[in-house]
């Protein structure tokens, strides 16, 4: 985020990266700076963040350049209990970090929550496939972390996508991860069926919607 806020990329960037990094003239820097219309926050996760101490590193990649390494547990102890894919634990506590960090460090920027859920491996019924409380619960937590940022440390949340609003094809994972508010019956012409959480959904939307009538 530093390009499009302070028009260059961050001192400790360059010092990891050095010549490898691309570098900005006056006039890109000037154009870069506070260019943006929102900033998209596209959050699933946290993990823990532990320092390299290597002065002589010398591979290159995302997270060699970075020296940190990301261990989703401590002392053998998870972040938060591990959602369906292996890579996704539940922390939605995470999310109130992150937008109070992005809001002190970057003069509090308009923010759209671009991308936000959790998923459910395959289950051997569709009843089964249809009580996804870990998801209700999940997106219950999510936005009281969220309100918290918003009320107590004056964040600029503007929206919110919800990912997603059916079962899909996930990168690695194909069709075996579901992160769907809508189950999708691969095997049956993709019918659709509205899983626990889409209620819940509806109703939050509803009271939502009924408060800003209101205050109309």
């Amino acid at each position: 985020m530093d390009p499009v806020t302070k028009g260059d990329y961050p001192q400790n960037m360059h010092d990891y990266v050095g010549e490898r990094l691309p570098k900005f003239s006056e006039e890109e820097s000037k154009m870069l700076r506070g260019s943006y219309d929102f900033i998209g926050v596209n959050y699933y996760t946290t993990y823990y963040a532990q320092n390299v101490e290597d002065a002589n590193y010398k591979t290159i990649g995302l997270m060699e350049d970075a020296r940190v390494t990301w261990p989703g547990e401590r002392n053998g102890i998870p972040i938060g209990p591990q959602a369906g894919s292996s890579w996704l634990y539940i922390c939605p506590e995470g999310i109130r970090h992150l937008l109070n960090y992005i809001k002190d460090a970057y003069q509090n920027p308009t923010i759209y929550i671009t991308e936000n859920g959790v998923d459910d491996v395959n289950s051997s019924s569709l009843e089964e496939a249809l009580n996804d409380h870990v998801r209700e619960q999940y997106y219950k937590d999510i936005f009281d972390n969220v309100l918290e940022s918003i009320n107590d440390r004056g964040v600029d949340v503007k929206g919110f996508f919800a990912w997603s609003f059916s079962d899909d094809f996930e990168w690695g994972s194909g069709y075996s991860s579901r992160f769907g508010l809508y189950y999708i019956d691969y095997k049956d012409d993709l019918k659709r069926y509205a899983k626990n959480s889409v209620k819940w959904f509806k109703q939050f939307l509803h009271k939502d919607e009924t408060k800003l009538i209101n205050n109309m």
